[in-house]
This record gives structure tokens, C-alpha cells and sequence, in this order.
């Protein structure tokens, strides 16, 4: 079982520190889909640093801080849940499946934590 936690959580490190990172240098497409659901630009290093502690905890946890790894990967799942709630609300549905995606390795990385 630990096999699996580590891979999943690992690509969900990967993925949300690099998303940390496009949200930190203000990609393009990041300003761009930002714009579309109404998201203030200046909110931008805030939700990045989000990611960022989130990628952080989950290798905390993944290097044997368990509970600070579960706390990570619900926190992300929170975040996540919010990215894709303001798509709906915005009606942007064609890249929805970005955040949707965000969310389902946050939440792999949640379940395979909790019962490791």
C-alpha cells in the first residue's frame, strides 16, 4: 500500500508545486483562466503560496510527518473544490478539467494517506 500512496502523492507534489510555480511568475494561461472566472489578479501569490504549502505538507508527509501529509491533501482537496466550484459559477467549462484533475490527485493523495 505504500507503493501506491508514494507514487500518487509524489505526482500530486510534483503537480502542485508546478502549478505553484505558474501561479508565482504569472504565466499566460494562468492570467488568462484567472481572468475568465473572475478571479482578481492580486489574489494570484496568495493562492500560489497555497499550493505551494500544500506540495510542501504532502512531502512532509510522504517522508513520515503522517499527519501533516493528511492535512496537506485535505487542504488541497479544499482548494480544489473551490477552483472547480468558480468554474461552474463562472460557467467556464471547457479547461475544467484542470482543477477537477488537481482535485482527484489531491483527494487519491488523501485517501492512500489515511489508510496506509
Amino acid at each position: 500500500m505504500f507503493t501506491g500512496y508514494a507514487i500518487i502523492t509524489a505526482i500530486a507534489i510534483l503537480a502542485n508545486a508546478g502549478i505553484a510555480i505558474a501561479d508565482f511568475v504569472r504565466a499566460e494561461s494562468v492570467l488568462a483562466n484567472s481572468a475568465e472566472v473572475g478571479l482578481p489578479e492580486n489574489w494570484l501569490p496568495w493562492l500560489a503560496a497555497l499550493k505551494a504549502a500544500g506540495a510542501a505538507g504532502l512531502l512532509l508527509g510522504l517522508v513520515g510527518v503522517p499527519g501533516v501529509g493528511v492535512a496537506a491533501a485535505t487542504g488541497l482537496v479544499l482548494f480544489f473544490t473551490g477552483a472547480v466550484a468558480a468554474h461552474i459559477r463562472a460557467r467556464v467549462y471547457y479547461n475544467i478539467a484542470f482543477p477537477g484533475g488537481y482535485l482527484a490527485l489531491a483527494a487519491a493523495s488523501l485517501a492512500t494517506a489515511v489508510t496506509r
